[in-house]
Formats: structure tokens, sequence, C-alpha cells
């Protein structure tokens, strides 16, 4: 029974059946773009007739002129930082060439003060060689008038003679100089002379043999002597104590 009042409200026969004209679906979808686009726009005056009432608009660009002011004064402070930081650079520039300067000064007054030591210590000797050759009363013939020997390094004796003729006039010499070094070596006597024996050298008036005598490990100088010898003949001994 049911069932069939059921069909009978689905039929054309029913008893409160409406024909209605159906719109088609692009006019429903325009119409419902309208409605939606309409209450979009009412939203949107409403929202910023709202802000302008609650002052939002003005304090949003009040606070944005204030940031473009602090974005100017920002960028006047950094012009300002970058002036004072190339001028500082220019002046660490003119610092460092000063101090290149100066130091390039220095260095060359150094080499110029141990020049002039090394000069002034080449007049001293060229003084004491030539204080040497003054003749000495009751000296005649050959002559050593100087033995010098200094210890360098620990291992090395710079060495130099001065020989002479005291007369006027001389024939040249022709001779022999031989030197012989005495210490101790590993705590015993030792006794060395040149490497190649004894030099041989020729001079009229004055003549300087200088020279550089290596001592072997563990050796300590304690002196030398020097002799000049004309064939077999000594004619002329100095020795020195170091």
């Amino acid at each position: 029974m049911r069932l069939r009042l059921l069909i009978r409200r689905l039929t054309v026969s029913a008893p409160r059946m409406a024909v209605r004209s159906a719109l088609p679906w692009p006019f429903r979808w325009v119409v419902l773009a309208l409605v939606f686009g309409f209450c979009a726009a009412i939203g949107l005056w409403a929202f910023e007739f709202g802000k302008h009432i609650a002052g939002l608009d003005s304090g949003a660009k009040e606070e944005l002129q204030q940031m473009s002011a602090q974005l100017g004064m920002l960028r006047a402070d950094v012009l300002t930082l970058k002036e004072e930081r190339d001028k500082a650079q220019s002046i660490a520039n003119t610092v460092d060439t000063l101090l290149t300067s100066e130091k390039v000064a220095q260095e060359r007054l150094a080499a110029q003060n141990k020049q002039l030591e090394a000069d002034n210590q080449s007049l001293r000797d060229d003084l004491g060689f030539f204080e040497k050759l003054i003749p000495t009363a009751g000296v005649q013939g050959i002559a050593i008038r100087g033995l010098q020997a200094e210890v360098r390094n620990g291992r090395e004796i710079k060495w130099q003679v001065l020989v002479i003729q005291a007369l006027k006039n001389p024939p040249e010499f022709s001779g022999r100089l031989e030197l012989s070094f005495t210490g101790l070596l590993n705590g015993k006597p030792w006794v060395a002379t040149l490497p190649g024996g004894a030099q041989a050298f020729k001079l009229k008036q004055y003549g300087r043999l200088d020279g550089v005598f290596e001592m072997p490990p563990q050796a300590v100088i304690k002196g030398v002597t020097a002799k000049i010898l004309d064939g077999t003949v000594t004619k002329a001994v100095q020795s020195i104590k170091l």
C-alpha cells in the first residue's frame, strides 16, 4: 500500500506536482559568478571602509613615510662611511709607502755604515802596515815586521805576515815563508804547517803574505810561528801566542 502511494507521488498524477521552466547551465554559472563578485566587492569595500574608520590606513602611510626617511638616512650614513673608509684606506696606503721608504732608507744607511766600518778597518790595517815599514835602527836585511793570526768560526785561522828589507835600494829577495801552528789535539800536543809546505815569495822592498789555515776538528790553537828561509838558511823568525 505504501509502495503504491510512493509511486503515485512520483508520477504525473501526484497532487502536489509543479512544472517550472529550467534555466540553461551557462546562465546559472553567470548568475552565480555575478552574485559572488558582488559579495566580494561588498566585502572589500567594507574592509577598506573599516580600515579608514579605524585609522589603520593613515598609520600605515605614516609608518611607510618614516621607513622611507630612515632608509634615506641609512643611505646617507653608508655614503659617509664609504667616504671615510676611502680616506682611511688612502691614509693607510700613504703610511705603508712611507714605512716602505723608511725601511729602504734604513737598509741603505745600514749598508753604508757597514761599508764605512769596513773601509775604516782597511785604512787602519793599511796605516799599521805602513807604520811597520818604517825602518828600525839596527835592523839590516830581510825581517818580519808583523805577524798576525785570528781564529774564525772555531775552525779557521786567518794569518798575515809582513816582510821587509830594511835597506836602501835593496836587491830582489827570493825566499820561502814557513808557518807552523802549535796547540792541542784531543788533549795531546799538536803541530801543523801549511798544507803545501813553505810558501815561496819574492819582494823588493816589502811584501804582505796572507792566507787561511783550516784546523782539524777538536784542535785548540795555542801559537803561530813564522820563518823566512833563504834556501836552508833561516833569515828571520817571529812567534805569537793566541
